[in-house]
């Protein structure tokens, strides 16, 4: 585990929605650890650190409570919906070499054939991974794909040692193309020019008359 994943965490007595902002106006975040058939543990985490390291989904951690190590997953992260604070964290206990079911983001690359509209159905897939390494994210590469191109959960390509655990079939990228109705027809442009071309002609002969 990385030094750059390690917090301190400390023990909390004080909870309750007045608490919480106190912890949250000292730029720390109040956070509850549990799993593994542990007692839930309330915790408050620098604030700066943490959010710097939660930024990607399925964040690890290595946290230092009172001098006991202890590795934890980000499992939920609340945030005020409007100023974007982060309010509280969830944790769950993990230990090396178990294996989690998480939901790991879907990132498409590349550009698909000139004309094609690109359509994301899912943006995460669920897999079951070693929980010290769970991939940041599933990448799929539709560089040149045509019209009908379908892109299914089991087409994804897995890191090794994690498992796809969301149904295969399921469709995840879809390459079409615009729907004749969705493009402008040749005719209407045409007519519409016209329109306008007779209309700038009318208020020509109108201001000419007014100034004669």
């Amino acid at each position: 585990m990385s030094d750059d994943q390690k917090l301190v965490a400390e023990v909390r007595d004080q909870f309750g929605k007045g608490a919480a902002r106190k912890i949250r106006a000292a730029d720390k975040i109040p956070a509850v650890l549990y799993g593994h058939g542990t007692a839930p543990r309330h915790l408050t985490l620098p604030g700066h650190e943490t959010m710097l390291l939660i930024r990607k989904a399925n964040a690890v951690l290595e946290l230092d409570i009172a001098g006991e190590h202890q590795l934890a997953l980000v499992k939920d992260v609340q945030k005020d919906p409007v100023r974007q604070i982060i309010e509280h964290i969830d944790l769950i206990v993990i230990r090396k070499g178990e294996k989690v079911t998480v939901d790991v983001p879907v990132h498409v690359e590349g550009e698909s054939f000139s004309g094609t509209i690109v359509a994301l159905d899912q943006t995460t897939l669920t897999v079951e991974a070693e929980a010290t390494h769970i991939p940041e994210r599933l990448v799929i590469d539709i560089e040149g794909a045509e019209e009908g191109t379908h892109v299914l959960a089991g087409d994804v390509t897995l890191p090794k040692g994690v498992t796809l655990v969301t149904d295969a079939e399921v469709l995840v990228v879809n390459v079409t193309v615009p729907a004749k109705s969705d493009l402008p027809e040749e005719g209407a442009e045409a007519a519409e020019g016209e329109t306008e071309a007779a209309a700038v002609e009318e208020s020509a002969e109108a201001a000419e008359e007014s100034a004669e």
